[in-house]
């Protein structure tokens, strides 16, 4: 269903943008209808491949298809926003009838500057976030401890062994007493290599590896990234808490979303909070929902992902109304909720405005 979502959009906005480029006077003059339209259907065919066949398969042709099809896609959602901005102030060519298809032109430019923009900040290193949080009921011989978190990885085609690599290799500069992965650490479609299990294997600060799933995990053929995060040495949190050093809780919860959309019943936030002993409570979530309910049952820090922080300058504007705690530090009551805006990216390897983050959080006694 979401691939013939994505697609449908797709093409409407693909029809939108050749139509008005084809009012462009400087497009006009260089570029005769059978050429605009042939661009149309290459482009079309790109976008399509990338989602279908690059993004549901494997090795290097898959890889580049994936790479091209969906940064093209990225490219044409800059281009209709440019557009239909220029579209409503011209009230769709009823007024400033003369100026308005260069006006178009000058849109398609600036949509043109931007991905390529987008595509050098996602492409960039993530960004390191230093967050200090008081707790309380942290004993005061863990003040200062030190968390690493991460999130949306994304792991499979277009992120692989080297660019993990380099990750981890930043994250244990960073020297953290435990590392936190907050979901989405494979994309979860075609397979996952063994080598990535083999550097994550690698790790090991002194409170270990936590995690808690996202959605993508749930994408696998046989839930097999969940088993990838097994054979890393993960601790998985799936709707219960465990004790990471006496009075440090790790609570965490499957992807709430996977919760919605399957209609599991039940209540995982309480549940994987309840009957924990005294002390100070992280609770990890890779969906930003439910912050309310984990505050009011005591817990201090709340850990996310997910959002992206919409990843693509307007699409932040949408996802707010889904994720209204979209990236960024937030207090709850007591409780402090951080988002993190995904250390990867899903998609085109693009990003605008924000790079992606690795989240460094000292935690302190109150």
């Amino acid at each position: 269903m979401f691939a013939i979502i994505l697609l449908t959009v797709t093409t409407l906005m693909q029809a939108y943008v050749f139509l008005r480029a084809a009012s462009v006077p400087f497009i006009r003059r260089h570029l005769s209808r059978r050429a605009l339209l042939l661009a149309a259907v290459t482009t079309w065919g790109i976008a399509a491949g990338g989602f279908t066949f690059g993004h549901h398969g494997t090795g290097t042709i898959a890889r580049w298809a994936e790479f091209w099809g969906m940064n093209w896609m990225a490219a044409l959602f800059l281009s209709f926003a440019a557009l239909l901005i220029v579209d409503l102030l011209t009230l769709f060519g009823l007024i400033l009838r003369q100026p308005a298809p260069r006006l178009r032109g000058w849109a398609l430019t600036v949509a043109a500057g931007l991905s390529l923009l987008a595509l050098a900040q996602g492409m960039r290193p993530p960004v390191v976030s230093d967050h200090e949080v008081p707790l309380s009921g942290l004993p005061a011989a863990l003040d200062g401890t030190v968390l690493a978190a991460v999130s949306d990885l994304h792991l499979g085609n277009l992120i692989g062994r080297d660019w993990l690599a380099r990750r981890l290799d930043q994250i244990e500069t960073l020297e953290p007493d435990m590392i936190v992965l907050l979901g989405d650490i494979f994309e979860g479609h075609g397979s996952e290599s063994d080598d990535l299990v083999a550097l994550f294997k690698g790790l090991a600060p002194p409170l270990g590896v936590w995690a808690v799933t996202g959605n993508h995990e749930f994408y696998s053929p046989g839930n097999s990234s969940i088993r990838k995060m097994e054979q890393s040495g993960f601790r998985i949190l799936r709707d219960q808490w465990a004790e990471a050093a006496p009075g440090l809780i790790l609570a965490g919860v499957d992807d709430l979303n996977i919760h919605r959309r399957r209609n599991t019943g039940g209540d995982p936030v309480t549940r994987a909070l309840s009957g924990r002993p005294l002390g100070a409570t992280v609770f990890l979530s890779h969906t930003p929902w439910e912050y309310e309910k984990a505050a009011g049952l005591d817990a201090g820090l709340m850990l996310s992902g997910h959002t992206h922080g919409g990843q693509i300058w307007p699409f932040n504007f949408l996802m707010k109304r889904f994720y209204p705690k979209l990236a960024g530090r937030y207090q709850v009551n007591d409780m402090a909720l951080i988002v993190g805006r995904g250390t990867g990216t899903w998609g085109p390897r693009m990003r605008l405005w924000h790079p992606g983050e690795i989240l460094r959080i000292t935690l302190r006694s109150k």
